[in-house]
């Protein structure tokens, strides 16, 4: 009696096991069979950047012969230039660490205008190493603001460059860079933002006699 028990017993435990195993291999399959084999990474994500509403107001220094609207925003100070030349500024954006170089040359000055154009020239194109692409726009004014924009596209340490001038005798270059390592996808807003200060800068800019 004791031995078929033992067998009965035996019998039951084997039995619970193999149904406890079938289970576990039927829970296992399903779970396989749902899994996603075409998984996609997401994309990697950047901070959220706020930016303050555009506004702006005027520019003007006695000493200088132009003036332009500048956003309220940012700082303007003036930048020593090689050669102790007046009128060179920048518009700082501290929150982005960022700016804006204006730098004028006279014409009458000694400095021709096509050196002074093919000099801004060789400036943007020093950024070919890096940059994906080099995009140039015209500028005609109201004012007699005739020039060139350029927009680099890549992780450049600057992304827009410009020159204006009336063709006679004045001369301004604009260069915008970022004080720190550039990455153009995660900074993307913060550049198209300043893109359009930039563009409301040569488009409110009238020379001085």
């Amino acid at each position: 009696m004791i031995n078929v028990g033992s067998k009965k017993l035996e019998f039951l435990f084997n039995q619970k096991m193999g149904n406890r195993c079938y289970v576990i291999l039927i829970s296992s399959f399903l779970f396989l069979i749902s899994c996603d084999n075409n998984y996609t990474p997401k994309p990697k994500g950047y901070y959220r950047i706020d930016l303050p509403e555009k506004s702006y107001k005027e520019f003007f220094v006695d000493s200088c012969p132009y003036k332009f609207h500048y956003p309220t925003y940012t700082v303007i100070s003036n930048h020593k230039s090689p050669k102790n030349e007046s009128c060179w500024y920048d518009i700082v954006y501290p929150k982005y660490n960022a700016q804006i170089h204006l730098s004028y040359k006279n014409v009458d000055d000694g400095f021709g205008l096509d050196t002074l154009m093919e000099d801004s020239r060789s400036f943007v194109y020093k950024h070919t190493v890096k940059a994906d692409a080099i995009d140039e726009i015209l500028i005609n004014t109201k004012n007699d603001v005739h020039g060139i924009i350029y927009e680099i596209g890549g992780n450049t340490a600057s992304s827009i460059q410009f020159f204006v001038t009336d063709s006679t005798t004045h001369f301004l270059r604009g260069a915008f860079y970022f004080k720190m390592e550039p990455n153009v996808d995660s900074l993307a807003p913060v550049i198209s933002f300043i893109r359009e200060d930039l563009l409301h800068l040569i488009n409110t800019l009238e020379w001085v006699e």
